[in-house]
């Protein structure tokens, strides 16, 4: 579904800018002052590949799925970010990926000449910028990783301590996403995922509190597992 974002003139609160974070307060001051907050229900499609980039997005609140659609049809989805995360900076001037909503999610939008503008001329906007890129470059190489060279259940235990890294929630991880999704992400069918999650169930490396809900009860063994340093079977 591609519905039109519903924007409102309130402003975000600077706190909560991942962008703003480091910057002088006259700097931060002007990066406010051309945001605007928008949401998007779950389902809805931000912006589609292809599509003329007109403003960047920083995730304020919610999950989104990043995706491509490969030329046989399949989709590759290629990140869920989460509260923090940038996204929609396409050099170009055309996304490279579509953004669709996983949960409700609130968004603070930055329009895209007026952001071009900011970074030529804010004093360290270039730079904070510049570290949000190197981030979004780390989690890419990450990506190539989980699908190139990792087992079943070496990706599995991996997108649980990111999703636990990305929560801040050493103990337990909110999964809104389905096991659909995650077999795109990871590169698995839905029945290897599902099996995958039973297995670690079985050896108790995780408690499946809910389909949404994972408990991680034994980190240690789950991060031995994503360094490949502990055998299983997938």
């Amino acid at each position: 579904m591609h519905a039109q974002a519903i924007t409102s003139t309130a402003k975000p609160e600077v706190a909560h800018l991942t962008l703003c974070r480091g910057l002088e307060r006259q700097a931060v001051s002007h990066v406010v002052a051309i945001s605007s907050l928008c949401k998007r229900a779950a389902g809805e499609t931000l912006f589609s590949e292809g599509e003329a980039a007109d403003g960047a997005f920083e995730v304020v609140k919610g999950t989104l799925r990043l995706y491509k659609l490969l030329p046989d049809g399949r989709r590759q989805i290629v990140g869920f970010p989460a509260a923090g995360t940038l996204l929609g900076l396409a050099p170009e001037g055309a996304h490279v990926y579509s953004a669709e909503a996983v949960t409700d999610v609130t968004l603070c939008r930055y329009p895209r000449a007026s952001f071009n503008r900011l970074v030529d001329s804010v004093p360290g906007l270039a730079r904070r910028l510049w570290a949000v890129t190197a981030d979004e470059l780390r989690f890419a190489q990450d990506q190539l990783l989980l699908l190139g060279r990792k087992t079943a259940a070496e990706k599995v235990a991996s997108f649980l301590l990111l999703l636990s890294d990305q929560q801040q929630s050493p103990t337990e991880v909110e999964v809104p996403m389905t096991r659909s999704d995650i077999g795109d992400y990871l590169g698995l069918t839905i029945e290897t995922v599902s099996r995958t999650l039973t297995k670690l169930k079985r050896d108790k490396t995780i408690g499946l509190t809910s389909a949404c809900r994972i408990t991680l009860r034994d980190r240690d063994q789950l991060e031995a597992l994503a360094a490949g340093e502990a055998a299983t079977e997938s």
